[in-house]
């Protein structure tokens, strides 16, 4: 699992030139030049790093390989808020690329300011229902179709069975924020530098604990922050609470960077449960391989269950040329057929974003070798919309930096950096009026 992936031809149907991909073939051929003639040449900006990054390097290969028509490039641009960086100055300099991965959140941000082209005409209805509800609440912009679920994920809570066995708990998990404590308390040794709990400090798994307290971030028509309440205080009292008591490691680095030491901790026996994208388990599940039983569970619920959505879509430029968008549209609906959903799905951890590709007969075999790969399946039941505001991620970044301050702090209230948080989001949305 997590392994890089080479394609053959044994078990795998060569994809035939799709009718689009035809087309622009045929219509290349018949103006009888060489110029003409050649390949539809589309640059892709993919921002998964290690070895999802390699196999989705390989699956444009693959693509690139099956028809003959379009040729796709694609780029590695680091990570998905350099990505996003990069991505805003090429559409001002007008060097931006014809794909590209954006994270769901960022969805409004580019979609809003025109710079998304709408899928709607290369996607039917049908193929839009094709994949999974819960997965689609960031995929449109002014009710047109923007974004392609692809690398999607949530956050789960993952386990030490192991640790949990041992200290007579019950191996399944905490099912709600009381047990979620009780499971810590009992599970931290403070002696051998265990926590019983860890999680990034971040906007993702605020956005959750919101949710399960029945909280919004902003108002229904976007225009007023909300999460300054009881419930979008309760998660960050909750954090603060289990820091003081000893029982939770609050890693407060930059972005991924704090993500990266919840995982290690975790994977290293230093953390006996921690939240992480569902993307983490292929590769927990390789190190955690004669070590420990590693298990998963849905987020512990709060008032109620609820977890965002996350990963990132496969978009096309509004900008790009309409031959180009046609041949993008190809590209995706390539890389999201029922086979090589499956496959990514398999490979990387994330789900499977399809309904045919989520009851195939490879992730039915998977989900028998693995049961951990069902909870972000089923988890999807509670899932709630991300915001899709403009200027969301800048938002985002003054909000976790606030919310971090009490973790660092403990005099600090909960409520004070909540207060603050609001604030500046507050100045942020006035000005977008």
């Amino acid at each position: 699992m997590g392994k890089s992936v080479f394609f053959t031809e044994n078990g795998l149907k060569k994809r035939a030139v799709s009718i689009v991909a035809a087309a622009l073939l045929g219509a290349a051929c018949m103006a009888g030049t060489a110029e003409a003639a050649e390949k539809v040449h589309l640059d892709f900006w993919y921002s998964l790093r290690g070895k999802n990054g390699e196999f989705i390097a390989e699956l444009t290969d693959k693509f690139n390989k099956s028809q003959s028509a379009i040729e796709v490039k694609a780029i590695s641009q680091g990570d998905y808020y350099q990505n996003a960086a990069k991505l805003q100055s090429s559409i001002v300099s007008k060097t931006q690329p014809d794909v590209t991965l954006l994270e769901v959140a960022q969805v409004g941000q580019f979609g809003y300011s025109g710079a998304l082209a709408d899928l709607g005409p290369w996607f039917s209805e049908k193929e839009q229902a094709n994949f999974l509800e819960g997965l689609m609440k960031n995929s449109y912009i002014d009710g047109k179709f923007v974004a392609v679920p692809f690398c999607r994920s949530t956050p789960i809570l993952y386990v030490n069975k192991s640790m949990l066995k041992a200290a007579g708990l019950d191996e399944k998990g905490p099912r709600t924020w009381d047990e979620l404590v009780e499971f810590s308390r009992k599970l931290t040794n403070a002696e051998k530098g265990i926590f019983g709990f860890s999680t990034p400090i971040d906007i993702w798994f605020y956005e959750a604990g919101v949710f399960q307290q029945g909280g919004s971030i902003f108002s229904s028509d976007e225009k007023k922050t909300a999460f300054d309440s009881p419930e979008g205080t309760a998660i960050v009292k909750l954090w603060q609470d289990m820091v003081r008591e000893g029982i939770m490691k609050a890693p407060v680095g930059q972005d991924y960077n704090a993500w990266d030491v919840v995982r290690n901790d975790f994977a290293t026996g230093k953390t006996a449960m921690v939240q992480l994208s569902t993307a983490s388990l292929g590769g927990l599940i390789e190190v955690s391989e004669g070590v420990f039983e590693l298990g998963t569970a849905f987020l512990p619920a709060g008032k109620q269950r609820g977890v965002p959505t996350g990963g990132a879509c496969l978009v096309v430029l509004e900008k790009s040329p309409k031959e180009k968008r046609a041949a993008a549209a190809e590209f995706l609906k390539f890389m999201t057929n029922e086979e090589n959903a499956a496959l990514f799905s398999e490979v990387t951890g994330y789900m499977p974003v399809t309904h045919e590709a989520a009851a195939s007969e490879r992730i039915r075999a998977l989900h028998a070798k693995h049961p951990q790969y069902r909870v972000a399946l089923e988890q999807l039941e509670h899932a709630k919309t991300r915001p899709m505001i403009k200027g969301y991620r800048e938002m985002s970044v003054l909000m976790q930096e606030e919310f971090k301050k009490p973790m660092r702090d403990l005099s600090i209230a909960p409520e004070t950096s909540v207060k603050a948080a609001a604030a500046q989001v507050q100045e942020l949305l006035d000005r977008e009026d």
